[in-house]
């Protein structure tokens, strides 16, 4: 029974993600993540949530 429970929120998270997400891949010189990342820690924050609020703030300032 836990496995069927588990393979069904498995199935809902997969259907979650696919209609109301978008994922974006990024390329990036080797080391460069980690540099990004512990900066964005640094200031209390993921690296995904840095470079969407650059962004935001991108677009704001310059639309």
């Amino acid at each position: 029974m836990s496995k069927n429970y588990n393979e069904k929120v498995k199935e809902r998270t997969i259907k979650y993600m696919k209609e109301k997400r978008d994922k974006l891949t990024l390329d990036m010189k080797k080391g460069k993540k980690e540099i990004y990342r512990t900066y964005a820690e640094s200031h209390g924050k993921s690296l995904t949530a840095l470079i969407l609020e650059l962004l935001e703030r991108e677009m704001k300032e310059n639309p």
